[in-house]
């Protein structure tokens, strides 16, 4: 796969509104605060990335700082071939009393979506059937598919009495539409040598998927998914956005009901801890998040198998396992099953402090250790010939096993809540691909 990534603008602007004359107070930052991040980056298939993310922090009086009442955040950013993300998130725990409210409108169109089949090293992964210098190359959008997705999520936490204990509810509404990569879109203004093959030509693993009846032709273009979420949380960080010390812990129940319009009904169940240990106090922590989901009943659409069930989202997406928010340097979307477990581990020091433009600034390091797999398959065997069953260059069965990453990342945090992250990770395993940079916000967990 020719892909080249080129990070031509990361600039940080920190900007500061207030209720009041010189924002800052002795006990912190008061009114409104907001940071700004453009971005620039280049892909071989997809064009130029532009634009860019807006978060407006409101701190009320300042007494509660470095919590916030409100918090906005805004994010257009497209390519220049049609790929995108248009995204509003909001997240309060003052407009609705003691219940905590985040809502998120999100649309996110991707004309080159990742699809490496089910259930991990269960299915083989041929990096040269996308490397059009090698013999072998079929085509660069092989394990590719178009998804346009629209999200519409509003989550309630409240308390349970006083103590660190919350419970959580939610309804959520995605939509999914789906179809093979639109080559010819792709095609236009590229030399005949770099021109991509017709999807009739050189079908992709999505395309072969239908054909061997592994995505049913009602699931192919997509569908509707109402979900309804319950759960409890455990909660005793002492800080959202940077936690030193504390215990996140939670399980959440999401079902997808036929009478609200699911095209097909399932229950899932998702259990993830955190926890938090101070090792130098304000400056050194060590983090692991474990995570566990599984499907309890019914059939779940396989494009709803990527998503990784969580309380709240930190990111634009929440997908697995692999990519940005769950194993860095595995390739997104790599390992997909009816269960799924995962774990992160991670070193956080805060190697410097400083002040700019009258804002608190600290520049992070994190060395971190990333592993997943498939725990439930999907029954992939069952559903083919036997012959393809026995198609080597397509399946391993019973070869799922421990997928693991490693890595190191810097982050640049303005007022302790705006954090820009620059993560870099690396596959153990050629099977799970080589590597990933990533830049966006937020620590992982």
């Amino acid at each position: 796969m020719r892909k080249v990534f080129l990070v031509a603008l990361f600039l940080l602007v920190g900007l500061s509104l207030s209720a009041q004359e010189g924002a800052e107070k002795k006990e912190g930052k008061s009114g409104w605060n907001f940071g700004v991040l453009p971005a620039v980056s280049f892909d071989a298939d997809l064009g130029f990335q532009y634009g860019g993310l807006v978060n407006l922090y409101n701190y009320g009086d300042g007494s509660r700082f470095p919590h916030y009442d409100h918090s906005l955040y805004f994010e257009v950013s497209r390519y220049t071939r049609g790929s995108g993300i248009y995204r509003f998130y909001y997240d309060s725990d003052r407009l609705l009393g003691r219940v905590r409210l985040t809502a998120d409108v999100t649309y996110m169109p991707e004309q080159a979506y990742d699809f490496y089949g089910f259930n991990g090293y269960e299915s083989v992964y041929n990096s040269a059937w996308e490397d059009d210098r090698s013999p072998d190359y079929r085509s660069r959008m092989f394990y590719k598919m178009d998804q346009r997705l629209f999200r519409f999520k509003t989550d309630f936490q409240g308390p349970l009495g006083d103590g660190p204990w919350r419970w959580l509810a939610g309804m959520n509404f995605l939509n999914f539409k789906l179809a093979s990569v639109d080559v010819d879109k792709l095609n236009k203004g590229q030399s005949d040598a770099d021109k991509l093959p017709p999807v009739s030509e050189q079908p992709g693993l999505f395309e072969r998927y239908q054909e061997w009846g592994l995505i049913s032709e009602d699931e192919a273009d997509g569908g509707f998914i109402p979900e309804l979420k319950a759960g409890f949380v455990y909660d005793t960080r002492d800080n959202r956005p940077h936690p030193m010390k504390g215990v996140w812990t939670e399980a959440v129940l999401v079902g997808a009901p036929e009478f609200l319009g699911a095209e097909s009904g399932f229950l899932k169940l998702a259990l993830i801890h955190r926890q938090y240990f101070t090792l130098v106090p304000d400056d050194l922590a060590f983090a692991y998040r474990l995570g566990w989901q599984q499907t309890l009943a019914g059939e779940v659409p396989f494009y709803y198998q990527s998503q990784v069930v969580t309380s709240v989202m930190t990111g634009a997406s929440s997908t697995g396992l692999g990519g940005a928010r769950t194993l860095r340097g595995i390739m997104r979307n790599r390992i997909v099953g009816d269960g799924m477990v995962f774990g992160n581990f991670e070193l956080r020091w805060k190697a410097w402090y400083f002040q700019l433009i009258n804002q608190d600034f600290y520049l992070g390091v994190n060395g971190f250790l990333d592993a997943g797999r498939a725990t439930s398959l999907i029954d992939v065997e069952e559903r083919l010939s036997a012959e393809q069953a026995a198609d080597a260059a397509y399946f391993d069965f019973g070869d799922e096993a421990l997928h693991v990453s490693y890595g190191a990342g810097l982050r640049i945090a303005m007022n302790r809540n705006f954090i820009v992250a620059l993560d870099y990770g690396r596959a153990v395993k050629r099977q799970d691909g080589s590597s990933g940079l990533y830049i966006g916000l937020n620590y992982l967990f």
